[in-house]
């Protein structure tokens, strides 16, 4: 068995990481930290679990014990985190917060299981991506290694109100939300930094370098994103429009081959709807060509793919066990 710690696992993704992992066949939860609410029942916060578990939140983290610790920790709290406390060099961690996703002073792979299944593989620290980003990579991912990505790109993109996390907020109560829509961070995402990071990885070299409005350089095809909230709890729903004269069928076809092995990342002919991935782990991509404007579809569950359910991937590919362990969850059709 494979025994797991989960530092920061009062909020939303430490709760959702929880309902996974009780149900994995090769998993065990040896703590579960939480300083706020230590000595208390994880149902009593985690209230879906009413019944499936008597495990309490704890203030100690005895890493000694387990084989890999999850950081569900807000963002920039994981490198703080690690420069107070020192975890054992034979335990795996798995970082949820972006603290680690773009390379530089540190060994963390970034855990995009499509395109990095090698590297996790042999991964001791790794990145987890984050939600937006697998959302919008796995759009464009194929489109980028064809060259297809010439000129800027538009995206757009609307996420549930769980994306915010679960301290309350003045754009995440209900009477707010409710029957509402709003944009944020408009061209200024945080995610453009590795959803560019991993498109120039995979581009021809003789195509144009892909960037973003907050990179430092202006130059080459720019990937335009407007993020929206959405009136529902869970799910991401994103469309980029890409300029292109190649045919396409040929275009369908590389998708197809490009996802073809994937795990939970599948093509369908069919144009997706967000509730097909909802309580899933699963990415629905879908191509349409209007004249020169190829339309690409993505969508997943934020929590679960964009978030706990492709670090529990990542966990099983590390460790060297079935990729879908623990994962194979089924959409509701209501």
């Amino acid at each position: 068995m494979i025994k797991v710690g989960i530092l920061g696992a009062a909020g939303y993704t430490g709760g959702e990481l929880i309902r996974v992992l009780l149900s994995h066949p090769e998993a065990e939860i040896v703590f579960a930290n939480s300083e706020s609410n230590a000595g208390n029942l994880v149902s009593d916060v985690h209230e879906g679990l009413v019944g499936d578990t008597d495990l309490r939140f704890s203030s100690e983290m005895p890493f000694e014990k387990v084989d890999v610790v999850f950081f569900c920790f807000g963002h920039g709290k994981s490198r703080e985190f690690l420069q107070k406390h020192a975890i054992p060099s034979n335990v795996k961690i798995i970082d949820l917060a972006q603290d680690f996703r773009i390379k530089g002073d540190h060994d963390y792979v970034y855990g995009l299981p499509e395109i990095h299944m090698d590297a996790i593989k042999e991964a001791q620290h790794l990145a987890n991506p984050g939600c937006f980003a697998t959302a919008i990579q796995l759009a464009l991912l194929p489109a980028a290694k064809m060259g297809l990505i010439g000129d800027d790109v538009a995206v757009n993109g609307i996420t549930g109100s769980t994306g915010a996390g679960q301290k309350p907020g003045a754009t995440t109560h209900f009477s707010w939300r409710n029957n509402n829509m709003s944009t944020y961070k408009l061209f200024t995402h945080q995610h453009l930094h590795e959803i560019c990071q991993s498109l120039n990885e995979v581009r021809p070299a003789s195509s144009l370098v892909i960037t973003s409005p907050i990179a430092e350089s202006q130059e080459g095809a720019m990937i335009d994103f407007i993020p929206y909230r959405g009136d529902f709890a869970r799910g991401i729903f994103v469309t980029a429009v890409i300029k292109t004269e190649r045919n396409a069928d040929e275009i369908v076809e590389y998708y197809k081959d490009f996802y073809e092995t994937a795990a939970f990342t599948h093509y369908t002919d069919n144009a997706p709807d967000m509730k097909q991935v909802v309580n899933t782990n699963k990415c629905l991509v879908h191509c349409e060509k209007v004249g020169k404007k190829l339309i690409v579809t993505s969508c997943i569950d934020n929590l679960l793919k964009g978030a706990v359910g492709q670090a529990v991937q990542n966990m099983n590919i590390m460790f060297g066990i079935n990729e879908d362990a623990g994962l194979k969850l089924k959409a509701s059709a209501f």
